[in-house]
Order: structure tokens, then C-alpha cells, then sequence
């Protein structure tokens, strides 16, 4: 069974149980460049809107020759796009957040609309273009190489919610929607426009899914309340699902929704999703029987290894029992494809990560 076949088995989309449960991880810049020199593969960087998503739509080619099942894809930065840098080390990206490098992710120090009040400062704000040249470049290649053996994704994170964080700022938004501020919906609107246009050029190149990101909760429980979230977001993420199927009508919607939001699960699915990523471990509500007893009938599920403890600081045995548990449980009769949570990083050593896909190799073997 070639992966093609097996991600689309495990998303439920074609009948019957894949040969085994599929595999999926991505890197940090560090791991790609010691497994690019340690196989001889060139290194290949789809440089994203967001620098974040970079790591996600990047280095296929090493994660193929590794045992990853999936092939992901994106948008880049233009053709030519040169980022405005300052004396301080920062930069200005695509959306005009100015950047900073941190410890591990980047850090936005201005956000473009951290003063916005009115639906006119949302109308004001100038986008990037989704058809500026080169944008599909490499996602048309990699389609053109990998589609008829591999389910491609197309990434379009920092969907809504999240691009909204990033453009005016976490904790004013979470207040400005308590407050029922006049810009909030015009501004998930707006981000949920542009994530549409961005989509469809991804249909357009040929993926077979779409990835969505924004992340609702915490390690607790949701940043917001469900009626919050039915009243302000709910009807963008349901437009955008109806635009993506009149264009594509086998097209997979993927939710990517860190955090403790079991509670979300219904809305989510009455959404349109279909697949249910990354299963945060060690939340409230998250434990594998739980999600797969109450939920398994209506996702997919996608990730569920643990990259906070379990994989840089656990024991090889702890990592071996736990992913023999998430294959058992949340893979049992089906509807699995395992990873780690997040962007596996620098305090996870290569000698581990290629523990983590020998294990999921050798104990994927999925029984009805």
C-alpha cells in the first residue's frame, strides 16, 4: 500500500483500514540540516507569510526519505519579497508584524493593527497579494512530483483566529471580543478572505487537503467561551469550508487546534472538519479513550505524541509504551495518522527522532 493510500484510508476517505497507521513529523531548521547532510539531500526552504508555517511546508524530500506519509505544501513570500531589517535585529514581514528571532519561535514586538477600533481601520489595512508571483511555485512542483503517490496538504495556518492574534494582539482581542468591539468580526472576516484566496490557489495546484490553524486553548481549557466562538467564528470557518467544496468537492478540511478544547469538538465537526490535529496530550479532556469513545465517529485524528516531556526528556521505554498506546487506542479500527504534537525542535536529538519513526513503523500495524 503506497502512503497515498494509507493517509487516505486513516482520513476515512476511501474504505477500509490502511496497512498500518501513517506517519507525519516535521523539523526545526537544526534537525533539517543535520538529516539533509546525514542522507545527501539538498535542503529545500518554502520560506511562508509567517515564518513559523516555513517549518511545516519545508523539506519534504527529507521527511519523505525518512518515512513521512504526507507531503505538505504552502504559500511563500513573493518572488524577490526582501524583508524590511532594522539596527535591532528585527524585520517586518509580509502582513508589516515587526519581528524578532526568539529562543525558539519568532516574536511579533508591533503589530499592524494594535490600535484598531473600527471596522474602517480593517478596510484600511493593506494585505498581502495571494497571487504575487512565485507565491504556488513550489507547491505546484511538489504536486507535480509526489501527488500520485502521496495525499498532498495544502497549510494555510494562522487561519483566523490566530492571524488575527498576530495582527492586533493577543490580549487585545481576547477583550476586545468580550467587549463586542466594532472590528472584531470585520477583522475575522478579512483574515478568513485572504486564508480563502490563499486556498484556492492551493486547489487550484492540485492538494487534496487543506490545513487549517488557530488554536482556542490553553493547557487548562479554551481561551474563549463556545458562544463566543459560534457567534464571531464559527460562520467565517463555515464560508471558507463551502468555498473551498464548490471548488473542490473531495477537498479534506483539517483542523490544526492546540491546546484543552474537547469542548469545542461538536462545533468543530458541525464546521466541516474532517480531521482533527495535533490531539494535544496530557490536556483535560484529551486522554486517547476519551477522544476516540466520544469523538472517533466524527474526525480523524492526526498527532497525540507528547513534545513538551515525552519526547526530548522521556525514556526510550516511556516513548515505545506511548506510542503503542496512541496506535492501539486513538488507531483502533482506524481513523489515525501519528506525530508529535508540534515541529519537532532542537532539544529533541536526531538519535531520538529517528527512534520516534522506527517505533511507529514497527508497531503501526492497525487490527479491526
Amino acid at each position: 500500500m503506497n502512503p497515498r493510500e494509507r493517509v487516505l484510508r486513516a482520513f476515512k476517505r476511501n474504505a477500509g483500514l490502511p496497512d498500518r497507521v501513517p506517519v507525519q513529523f516535521e523539523f526545526c531548521a537544526q534537525l533539517y540540516e543535520h538529516f539533509s547532510r546525514k542522507l545527501g539531500i539538498p535542503m529545500r526552504y518554502t520560506k511562508n507569510i509567517f515564518e513559523d508555517v516555513t517549518y511545516r511546508i519545508s523539506g519534504n524530500e527529507i521527511r519523505t526519505a525518512m518515512g513521512c506519509d504526507v507531503i505538505v505544501t504552502g504559500a511563500s513570500e513573493y518572488s524577490g519579497f526582501i524583508p524590511q531589517k532594522f539596527d535591532d535585529g528585527t524585520w517586518l514581514n509580509e502582513y508589516g508584524m515587526r519581528m524578532k528571532q526568539g529562543a525558539i519561535y519568532v516574536e511579533i514586538t508591533d503589530a499592524p493593527l494594535q490600535d484598531a477600533m473600527s471596522a474602517a481601520d480593517i478596510a484600511a489595512y493593506r494585505w498581502p497579494d495571494p497571487e504575487a508571483p512565485g507565491r504556488y511555485d513550489d507547491a505546484a512542483d511538489l504536486v507535480s512530483k509526489y501527488h500520485d503517490d502521496y495525499v498532498v496538504i495544502g497549510d494555510i495556518e494562522v487561519t483566523i483566529f490566530s492571524l488575527a492574534q498576530l495582527l492586533v494582539g493577543m490580549e487585545k482581542l481576547l477583550m476586545d471580543m468580550a467587549a463586542e468591539e466594532e472590528y472584531v468580526v470585520p477583522l475575522f472576516n478579512a483574515c478568513a478572505e485572504f486564508q480563502t484566496r490563499i486556498g484556492l490557489k492551493l486547489i487550484e495546484q492540485g492538494v487534496d487537503a487543506l490545513w487549517f490553524g488557530d488554536d482556542f486553548g490553553g493547557q487548562e481549557g479554551l481561551l474563549i467561551s463556545t458562544g463566543m466562538f459560534e457567534e464571531q467564528l464559527m460562520p467565517a470557518y463555515k464560508t471558507m469550508i463551502s468555498r473551498f467544496k464548490q471548488a473542490k468537492s473531495d477537498i479534506i478540511p483539517i483542523l490544526h487546534c492546540d491546546g484543552a478544547v474537547s469542548k469545542l469538538l461538536p462545533q468543530i465537526h458541525e464546521i466541516g472538519f474532517e480531521v482533527f490535529n495535533p490531539v494535544q496530550p496530557g490536556v483535560p479532556g484529551h486522554a486517547p479513550k476519551e477522544m476516540k469513545d466520544r469523538f472517533g465517529g466524527l474526525f480523524a485524528f492526526w498527532g497525540a505524541i507528547d513534545q513538551q516531556y515525552l519526547l526530548p526528556s522521556g525514556s526510550d521505554q516511556e516513548l515505545e509504551a506511548d506510542i503503542i498506546d496512541k496506535i492501539n487506542t486513538l488507531g483502533a479500527g482506524g481513523g489515525y495518522m501519528i506525530s508529535p504534537a508540534h515541529i519537532i525542535q532542537n532539544d529533541v536529538s536526531p538519535e531520538r527522532v529517528e527512534l520516534f519513526i522506527d517505533l511507529c513503523l514497527r508497531h503501526g500495524k492497525i487490527y479491526g
